[in-house]
């Protein structure tokens, strides 16, 4: 006869006890020769991200040279006074490294990842760009035809075509925000090393710079590391900028970018707006995630889910460029594409969605899963340690304080159902939208007139 066997249950292990969260706070510092240094010790995250930002904004840039800010960022990998591109590039690749840079209307932002082990040997070369970069003929000469290699492919983007047609509608042209990012294919080309060099010349300087380092700094003495790397930068004393204001036109008006034969409309409907230092700044985020932040929010249910014009529709803010005295600006918009027979019924319902939530308002439950959405998912949006540097480096960049992250949350969570409408309805007001099309304007032309939401034109797609 056969024994049965037995089996032992252990007890089910109980959940503990929720620890509260806050967006980590970093320490500051200034090393000797006068860069910042935000520093974030983040237990158990072996890869360590450091995050430089430069004074070198897009305003800066020479008149006719739009896009050198773009080409000095890429240079910044491409050989220094002790490496070739070439070796430069393998030393990064021994540490496990990744470096990344970028220009934008606030400044310049170099990106390093690399773990904890490797960091010593990483801030080295990264020290040696800042400090010593080769800025070659050749090399600047290749990122420049790189460049004018992506400006046709860009073009023929719609998303991309939209963005740059309401930048150039929204901004006089005498403002740098009107004009490409990354420059045209007219300023790029006239970009050489001497050009590039100037402008690193008279705009970098460890003095206007600031270094953010989040990761695991168990046993390192970042102090002293920093101090014989980055503190190696030398250069001219801080020379304040002063900010030029932003001015902008956002009467109600629609443009179609005329692409014959489109089988989807491009929509991208925005206006200008404040910057994170407002103090509706909170409850815009919150009213602006309802109306289209997520698959669930009004936009969608309307033009995705009941009306199947569209994949998905979205509002957001984008902040421009902010200023110490909180005089910046954001970008407000709506963006999505629809099948070219209905942009004229999308349109139509996406201002009957605006005008109902300006006559009914935001409901409580949208406002309880906004605020879920938003506050109850930060903890895991913020585990790596890029995560955490890059948002520091954006208080930095926007001239906020450094808990600003951290009582956002809080000022979400405490926004009522009322504020956060009455911001939406401010945000997209529907007599005060840039409505930019790239379609077919033979098929949307005039059903897009006949909806009475603005004098509409018409642009070639170039």
């Amino acid at each position: 006869m056969t024994e049965l066997a037995t089996m032992e249950f252990h007890p089910q292990p109980q959940a503990g006890e929720a620890r509260p969260w806050a967006f980590p706070a970093p320490e500051r510092g200034t090393l000797d020769n006068g860069l910042t240094v935000l520093r974030c010790h983040r237990p158990g995250q072996q890869v360590v991200a450091v995050e430089i930002l430069l004074a070198a904004p897009l305003e800066a840039e020479p008149q006719g040279l739009d896009g050198i800010a773009t080409i000095m960022a890429r240079a910044f990998s491409e050989g220094t006074d002790k490496h070739s591109a070439e070796e430069f590039a393998a030393e990064l690749e021994r540490c496990g490294a990744t470096l990344d840079a970028h220009a934008d209307h606030p400044g310049v932002r170099i990106s390093l990842e690399v773990p904890v082990s490797r960091l010593p040997k990483a801030l080295g070369l990264l020290a040696d760009a800042l400090r010593a970069p080769a800025f070659e003929d050749s090399e600047v000469e290749r990122l420049v035809r790189n460049r004018l290699d992506e400006i046709p492919h860009e073009t023929a983007n719609p998303a991309r075509r939209a963005a740059k047609e309401l930048s150039r509608q929204l901004f006089p042209a005498t403002s740098r925000m009107s004009r490409p990012r990354q420059g045209t294919e007219e300023t790029v080309s006239a970009i050489d090393s001497a050009a590039v060099r100037a402008f690193y010349e008279k705009h970098v300087r460890p003095a206007t710079a600031t270094s953010v380092v989040v990761g695991d700094l168990t046993g390192v003495d970042l102090d002293a590391l920093l101090g014989d790397t980055l503190g190696a930068w030398t250069g001219s004393p801080a020379q304040a900028r002063p900010v030029p204001p932003v001015t902008a036109d956002d009467t109600g008006r629609v443009i179609i970018v005329d692409r014959p034969g489109a089988v989807q409309t491009q929509l991208l409907i925005g206006r200008v707006g404040a910057d994170r230092h407002d103090r509706v700044w909170p409850a815009q985020v919150l009213g602006t995630y309802c109306l289209g932040g997520t698959l669930t929010s009004r936009l969608d249910r309307v033009l995705r889910e009941e009306k199947g014009y569209t994949y998905g529709v979205r509002a957001f803010g984008q902040v421009l460029r902010s200023a110490p005295d909180g005089t910046g600006v954001a970008m407000l918009a709506i963006s999505g594409s629809v099948d070219t027979p209905n942009t004229g019924p999308a349109l139509d319902d996406l201002w009957k969605v605006l005008r109902t939530l300006a006559a009914e308002g935001l409901t409580d439950a949208e406002r309880d899963v906004a605020v879920q959405n938003l506050v109850g998912v930060a903890p895991l949006k913020y585990e790596t340690a890029g995560a955490v540097a890059g948002t520091l480096a954006d208080q930095v960049e926007q001239h906020l304080p450094d808990d600003y992250q951290a009582t956002l949350y809080q000022q979400l969570a405490a926004t009522g159902t009322v504020e956060a409408t009455a911001a939406a309805v401010s945000a997209f007001p529907v007599d005060r939208l840039v409505t930019v099309l790239v379609g077919d304007a033979a098929q949307i032309e005039e059903p897009v007139k006949a909806l009475g939401i603005g004098e509409v034109s018409v642009v070639p797609a170039e």
